[in-house]
């Protein structure tokens, strides 16, 4: 039986962002599709979302995937260069995502970016995006790309790795003196965003950011203050505090604070 409903295809429709916004896409009604390099990690979704592989080294199923899509949301990219993948392979990548994009004639692409992205900056995190903005705006796509800060709420990362060393560390430190900026948004606004902006027909770039701006150093306090909890906090010099997160994430065995998340920290490039 042929389905009339519109196609919205999400990349990594399990993951964080995804997640929250191919919600937002089933409870308005429409056929969702996912592309993924993780097709059996668990979702709450069901039979509801289909699911492809990315196939970059294929163009032509790439494009196959993205046929008929209305809009597609992409939330592709890496956290850190791993020693198997790169920032420059997930460019890569995703500059096939568009070309794709253009040759299936998706109508719009809502594509995730970052705040205060630079060709010109010495963080490969954010020189990549900007790299990325200026391939979808070169695509002849139509585009919304979307500039968040950080994002909180359910699974996020910088927030919830705060809390868990406020509850179980004796001392906290924040990198250098702490007063540099951010502006985080909860992850269920962004998805109402980034579905909002599907429904649009314009080129847009929108500093996807919270109502609120915190210090670093007054975040950890408001978290503290949330979580119950009275714990000293100490100014360190930066090599020190990414040391220790790194040493703590090889304890835990995961990632707590990569490099240039601290650096993008320390350069205020997490607000506007």
């Amino acid at each position: 039986m042929r389905d009339d409903r519109e196609l919205h295809v999400v990349t990594g429709a399990f993951g964080y962002s995804g997640r929250y916004i191919t919600e937002r896409l089933l409870q308005a009604g429409h056929r969702v599709r996912t592309l993924t390099n993780s097709p059996d990690r668990e979702h709450p979704f069901g039979n509801r979302v289909e699911v492809h592989p990315f196939n970059f080294d294929h163009p032509e199923r790439l494009a196959s995937s993205l046929e008929g899509a209305q809009v597609l949301y992409n939330t592709y990219w890496v956290r850190f260069n791993h020693a198997d993948f790169r920032y420059s392979q997930a460019v890569d990548n995703t500059r096939a995502l568009f070309k794709a994009s253009r040759r299936a004639a998706v109508s719009r692409v809502v594509h995730v970016s970052i705040t205060n992205p630079s060709e010109d900056s010495p963080l490969e995190y954010f020189r990549g995006k900007a790299l990325l903005e200026r391939a979808l705006q070169e695509s002849g796509l139509p585009y919304t790309i979307l500039r968040p800060a950080v994002l909180f709420g359910g699974e996020d990362i910088l927030i919830n790795n705060i809390a868990w060393a406020l509850r179980h560390l004796p001392i906290f430190g924040v990198f250098g003196r702490g007063d540099y900026r951010l502006q985080p948004i909860h992850v269920s606004d962004f998805a109402d965003l980034a579905v909002g902006e599907g429904n649009e027909r314009a080129d847009r770039i929108i500093d996807a950011i919270g109502p609120e701006t915190y210090s670093y150093r007054g975040l950890v306090q408001e978290l503290a203050r949330i979580l119950g909890v009275r714990r000293p906090i100490v100014s360190v010099p930066a090599p020190l505090g990414y040391a220790a997160g790194w040493l703590l994430g090889k304890l835990l065995r995961d990632v707590l604070i990569t490099r240039d998340e601290v650096e993008g920290l320390m350069q205020g490039l997490l607000a506007t």
